[in-house]
C-alpha cells in the first residue's frame, strides 16, 4: 500500500502497515526517532490512505501516530540531555544526527529560543538534530514535550486528513479515467463497425455497377450484331 506513495518503499514496512493498521504506523514512526531513513510524512500519508479505505478510524489512528512521534522524538532529546556532544562519538548516532547541521541549529536557538523545538516539527532535515540540541542545552523535558506536542497536534491530523482527501480524489480520477477509456473503446468499436459496413456497401455497389455495365455492354453488342445481320439480309 505505502509502496504506491513512495517508490522504493521498503517491502517489510509495506507489509507491516498492511497487516497491522495501527501497530505498523506506530512502529515506523517510533523508529524514525532512531534515524529510520523514512520521512514521517510518508507513514502519515499511508495512514490517511488506510483511513480512506475505512480500515482505521480518524481519532484512534491520529492518537497512535501522535504518540509514536512524541516517543520517537524523545530519543534524540534524551541522548543529548544524558550524554551531550559525547554521544556523537558513537557511529550510528553521528550518522543520524548530522553534526554538520548543528551550527545552523545553534543559530536558530540563539535567535528564536525554545520555539525552535516547535518549528523543527515542520523541518524534516533538522528535526532530529534539533531535538538532540534541545537536550544538550538542558531544556526541561516537560517544555520540550509541550512544544513538540503543539507541532504534533497541528501536523499529524492535518497530514492524515489531507492524505485521505487526496486518496479520494485519486480514486475518483482513476474511476473517471476508466469510464473515459471505456467510452473511447466503445466509440472505436462502433466506428470500426460502421467503417466495415460502409466499405462492404461500397464494394457491393461497385459490384452492382460493374454488373450493370457488363449487362449494358452485352445488350449493346447484341443490338449491334442484330443490326449488322439485318443489313446483310436486305
Amino acid at each position: 500500500m505505502l509502496a504506491l506513495v513512495m517508490d522504493g518503499f521498503p517491502q517489510w514496512a509495506d507489509l507491516l502497515v498492511d497487516r497491522s493498521h495501527y501497530v505498523g504506523p506506530f512502529v515506523l514512526l517510533f523508529l524514525c526517532g532512531f534515524g529510520l531513513p523514512l520521512p514521517e510524512e510518508v507513514t502519515l500519508i499511508g495512514s490517511g490512505i488506510l483511513l480512506y479505505r475505512q480500515e482505521v478510524e480518524f481519532l484512534p489512528i491520529t492518537i497512535v501516530c501522535g504518540t509514536a512521534i512524541l516517543l520517537g522524538d524523545s530519543i534524540p532529546y534524551w541522548l543529548g540531555r544524558r550524554y551531550g556532544m559525547s554521544a556523537l562519538r558513537v557511529g550510528w548516532v553521528s550518522r543520524i544526527l548530522h553534526p554538520e547541521r548543528f551550527a545552523l541549529i545553534d543559530r536558530r536557538f540563539k535567535e528564536h529560543g525554545n520555539w525552535v523545538t516547535f518549528t523543527c516539527r515542520f523541518l524534516p532535515g533538522i528535526r532530529i538534530p534539533g531535538y538532540f540540541t534541545a537536550g544538550t542545552l538542558g531544556m526541561p523535558f516537560w517544555r520540550f514535550l509541550v512544544l513538540d506536542l503543539i507541532g504534533v497536534v497541528i501536523s499529524v491530523p492535518t497530514s492524515i486528513w489531507l492524505a485521505c482527501i487526496g486518496a479520494h480524489e485519486v480514486q475518483d480520477l482513476h474511476q473517471r479515467m476508466n469510464e473515459t477509456l471505456h467510452l473511447i473503446l466503445a466509440f472505436a468499436l462502433v466506428s470500426g463497425i460502421l467503417i466495415l459496413v460502409m466499405r462492404q456497401r461500397m464494394r457491393l455497389r461497385a459490384r452492382q455497377a460493374a454488373q450493370l455495365n457488363e449487362e449494358g455492354n452485352a445488350s449493346a453488342s447484341s443490338a449491334s450484331a442484330g443490326g449488322a445481320i439485318g443489313d446483310r439480309d436486305g
